[in-house]
């Protein structure tokens, strides 16, 4: 295949690609399989890598990531992005609407939207693809995340033919409520802190450094309001309609979320109708949002410093129910991490029934006073996890005990232990404590730890009851003789079991090192510090220092990883696993070259003949180190353009060379 013909395929299926992308995520009408669409995205893939020079940055095969972004570039808003008034009442809007029409002459109609509870973003287009996105930071200026928006499916990254070529348009970011169910039921499983709510989430998410991980967050987004300088159309409503041909994701009118309204009456049918079913909606919102619908008459009615006159948030209030504290019972993690659960008697919040709330850890029982019988407040509000935010002291009798934090284990009774500067209570009795040890077996057999098939909870429970197996190692032991005679056991699911094990022995070594459930060590943390040691053995023998220096590896991290590889039963189990067969060393990848080798290479700005992840994979194919900030260690700057003046500032004080694309592809053998 010429350059000829690989342009022409990879512009037909970039094109495809985004009609499909657009079909699903925001018409929500699919038309062709996962199937088909994954083998148009990969040949796509596989053409750019073929054909770099042909691959655009806003191509949908960016939308998987991969950009580490250390600190994210500021940018100053081309129009101020203001945030709004509140309003909490019928009387306050009929107020808004008397100071409104004293500014004008002429009768104001009203467009009434949703208020995401997300995060507000700015998006530039040019050339009707996309260029910027921004962040309101302080409504003057904000940062520039656009490496992880590029990711989110519902934005587009080239618009349709009938868009002009170059304006601003802006909307919210938001997690859908499955999302954030998904991602919350993962952390629990690993036994991480829970994400609070939604819109927090979506915000951290944002600022995330490596785009790959905003890629599988699921973020949604809806567009609303279109800045030109010389903008042909007047009407708000108009300019979301038009913003939906152009290709954007708009609030949909067949479904209520946006209205057009000409009296108080019509706003509340609006506000009433929302603060009733809010609920159904899959994803938070915390209000409605009123806006004068004519462009002309905004410009007139003007803004102050902090917000436009011109429109107005209306908040619903915060859910808040009493309900009765039956009793407070404690879980323990596979970690040892004690949590104190409250017991309630069943009480309706936000459309579902609760019966439980986390009570977290012993601070926030002390802080609330609770007494066993009190009657409590429960909040939802831009939550999903229920909590306990007070207690009506006037219903407290004198009967009702004091809710004192356990002492011991309520599972083995260890005494616990609460380290200094942390909140979380923990049994220290790893080897012996049942929940602690299924909770290390279900979490060693896990999907993203050692997938072993034919195995799950049921069977960690029945294996554990019937003593066949007290450790992960001791799985690697089962025979089929003895698990034939278990309840639930026939031939076929044994011998899958059997093989799930055996087949577990060629899962890579990130994985086994998460699968190790270390405290602290997810996903991400394991794949970094597998890459830099390789094997196991040189983990082992690191001390703190050498951690840290690990890109990305806090103080926390190495701590709990250095303590981990110090206690005599994990080495035992470590070296019984290697006996075994489980790999505990990366494979050596093979190398283009060793030109680079020992250099710690840091890549910023924006290039021409290549990505930046492909200036990366370029340097680790050739014996290099990437490494996501500047310091000490740092031998070489590889320059794009508009990379960030300081950066080039604090290299140049290092005395850090610094290469220009050119300049470092002169390095490269054979390219």
């Amino acid at each position: 295949m010429n350059v000829e013909e690989a342009k022409k395929e990879i512009e037909t299926l970039v094109k495809e690609i985004n009609q499909h992308n657009y079909n699903y995520y925001v018409e929500s009408n699919p038309s062709i399989s996962d199937y088909d669409f994954d083998q148009k995205l990969e040949r796509l893939i596989q053409l750019e890598k073929q054909f770099p020079l042909l691959a655009d940055e806003n191509s949908p095969s960016k939308r998987v990531g991969g950009d580490i972004t250390k600190n994210f570039a500021v940018v100053k808003h081309r129009f101020p992005m203001l945030s709004l008034s509140n309003t909490y009442s019928k009387s306050e809007i009929e107020d808004w609407l008397v100071r409104l029409q004293k500014l004008t002459d002429d009768p104001i109609e009203f467009v009434c939207e949703l208020k995401y509870d997300g995060v507000a973003i700015s998006l530039w287009y040019e050339n009707q693809k996309l260029s910027k996105a921004i962040t309101r930071g302080d409504g003057t200026k904000g940062e520039d995340i656009t490496s992880n928006v590029r990711t989110i499916k519902t934005i587009p990254l080239t618009l349709n033919p009938s868009a002009p070529d170059s304006f601003e348009i802006r909307g919210e970011i938001f997690l859908p409520l499955k999302q954030f169910e998904q991602l919350n039921k993962q952390r629990k499983d690993a036994e991480e802190p829970l994400f609070a709510n939604p819109r927090n989430t979506a915000s951290g998410t944002l600022k995330m450094q490596d785009s790959s991980v905003v890629a599988k967050r699921g973020l949604d987004s809806f567009l609303y309001s279109v800045y030109m300088n010389r903008n042909p159309i007047t009407s708000h409503y108009q300019q979301i309609l038009n913003a939906e041909e152009w290709g954007f994701k708009v609030p949909p009118i067949k479904e209520r979320y946006i209205e057009k309204s000409a009296s108080v009456e019509e706003i509340m049918n609006f506000i009433n109708h929302w603060d009733i079913h809010r609920h159904d909606l899959p994803f938070e919102i915390d209000g409605i949002v009123l806006k004068v619908n004519n462009v002309h008459q905004q410009n007139e009615i003007g803004a102050t410093a902090k917000s436009p006159r011109w429109a107005i948030a209306y908040k619903f209030k915060a859910e808040r129910v009493e309900t009765i504290l039956q009793s407070v019972s404690y879980q323990v993690g596979r970690t040892g991490a004690i949590t104190p659960v409250a017991n309630l008697e069943p009480v309706s919040l936000g459309g579902t029934t609760v019966k439980r709330a986390s009570l977290h850890n012993a601070d926030q029982i002390e802080k609330n006073d609770l007494h066993i019988g009190d009657t409590v407040y429960l909040e939802k509000g831009g939550e999903i996890i229920p909590k306990i935010v007070g207690v009506n002291k006037d219903k407290r009798q004198p009967s009702f005990s004091k809710v004192f934090f356990l002492e011991k284990c309520p599972e083995c009774s260890s005494s616990l232990f609460r380290k200094e500067g942390e909140a979380q209570h923990f049994c220290l009795n790893e080897s012996n404590c049942p929940p602690q040890v299924k909770g290390k077996m279900e979490h060693f057999i896990g999907r993203k730890a050692m997938n072993i098939d034919g195995i799950g909870e049921e069977t960690i429970e029945l294996l554990y009851e019937k003593e066949l197996i007290k450790n992960i190692a001791d799985l690697y032991f089962l025979k089929y003789d003895e698990l034939i005679e278990l309840d639930r056991m026939a031939d076929k699911s044994v011998k899958n079991l059997l093989k799930g094990i055996q087949d577990s022995l060629t899962v890579p070594f990130e994985k086994v090192l998460f699968g190790l459930g270390i405290r602290y060590v997810g996903e991400t943390v394991a794949k970094k510090i597998t890459q830099e040691f390789e094997t196991m053995e040189a983990i082992m023998q690191a001390d703190i220092e050498r951690l840290i220096a690990v890109d990305e590896i806090g103080e926390r991290i190495a701590h709990s990883l250095y303590e981990y590889c110090r206690e005599e039963k994990n080495i035992q189990l470590i070296y019984r696993l290697q006996e075994i067969g489980l790999q505990f060393k990366t494979d050596k990848k093979q190398l283009d070259s060793e030109v680079l080798k020992g250099k710690t290479i840091v890549v910023s700005g924006v290039f021409e003949q290549y990505s930046r992840n492909e200036i990366k994979l370029l340097i680790e194919n050739n014996g290099g180190k990437v490494s996501s900030s500047i310091s000490k260690k740092t031998d070489l700057l590889v320059a794009g353009n508009n990379m960030g003046p300081s950066k080039r500032k604090k290299a140049n004080d290092l005395e850090i060379s610094i290469l220009n694309e050119s300049e470092f592809i002169d390095l490269i053998p054979n390219k």
